[in-house]
């Protein structure tokens, strides 16, 4: 890797990113902030993924330090915007692959690894023996990701936003929902239809995430008709999550309309919409127990 300007993502920031930040006593450039070598926060096996990813002993997660958004209400806080994390070599990188494999892992789960693109691809010159997963927000650049055809299996995007004014207020981004749409067209392209092995397990594939939050039931709407209207039956898997907690920059004083979970009664109405839209394949987070912080793991350095 070497220290060029940076056109990973759709920022474009052009920043001058050393490939350690050892080698920089300045603060790192970019919106991303940081080196060309990986950060990682942890990395072990994750339950709680979708039960296509997990199997019984969890999917094998390496949780990326940095992101190229900053929500404001980002569950993983400590990591994508404060980059508490450790940073390795690519060497490193493929060791902790070859962990999780052992492990029991059923998929290596890349957790926001868009800002380190160069480096993920020069772990994957030789694949693991199960599929690789690219975890994003969806903020990714078609470009980067014509880069992974045949060296990712899984793509997991977000798709946060059909509302492009609250990808601006809430995640610094303006126009997501066109950015977030081509990068899962291309992920489409590459994976086509999604397989799954005889034990459920998912081989190949695009499974799209979508968070409701609280106060905007009218954005995740949108989304469930995006989605029914832009793939057909069998195409992708669809993930409508109802695990929003306050979190991140969220307070009684900061984005107050986002300081609770979401209500019952905004849970029935996009469930509603969820069953009356045709989407078949996929995932539904029924319970409010899902809003837990059990479920955000410890970034503290494990597996690193």
């Amino acid at each position: 890797m070497k220290n060029e300007f940076c056109d990973l993502c759709p920022r474009h920031c052009h920043a001058l990113r050393p490939e350690s930040a050892a080698a920089t006593d300045a603060m790192l450039q970019g919106f991303c902030r940081s080196p060309r070598n990986p950060v990682v926060a942890r990395a072990g096996l994750h339950r709680w993924e979708e039960p296509v990813l997990c199997g019984k002993k969890g999917a094998g997660a390496v949780f990326f330090a940095g992101c190229n958004l900053h929500c404001v209400y980002c569950q993983n806080y400590q990591i994508s915007s404060l980059n508490c994390g450790r940073e390795i070599s690519v060497e490193r990188l493929r060791e902790i692959y070859r962990e999780l494999v052992e492990a029991g892992a059923q998929v290596i789960d890349l957790v926001t690894p868009t800002h380190f693109a160069e480096a993920v691809l020069a772990s994957l010159d030789s694949l693991p023996p199960i599929p690789v997963v690219w975890n994003s927000n969806g903020c990714d650049e078609v470009s980067t990701l014509r880069r992974f055809e045949g060296k990712v299996q899984i793509y997991l995007p977000d798709l946060k936003y059909a509302d492009n004014q609250l990808g601006r207020i809430y995640s610094g981004i303006d126009g997501y929902f066109e950015i977030a749409a081509r990068a899962i067209d291309e992920m489409f392209r590459q994976t086509g239809p999604y397989e799954l092995s005889g034990d459920g397990m998912l081989r190949k594939g695009v499974i799209i995430r979508h968070l409701i939050l609280p106060g905007q039931i009218e954005n995740t709407l949108k989304i469930i008709d995006y989605v029914a209207r832009r793939f057909r039956r069998g195409d992708i898997l669809f993930s409508l999550m109802r695990q929003y907690l306050p979190c991140g920059k969220v307070s009684p004083t900061e984005y107050p309309e986002l300081n609770r979970r979401v209500s019952h009664r905004e849970f029935e109405r996009v469930r509603k919409a969820l069953f009356d839209s045709g989407i078949e394949d996929g995932f539904l987070q029924t319970s409010s127990s899902a809003a837990s912080e059990e479920f955000i793991p410890a970034f503290d350095g494990t597996g690193v």
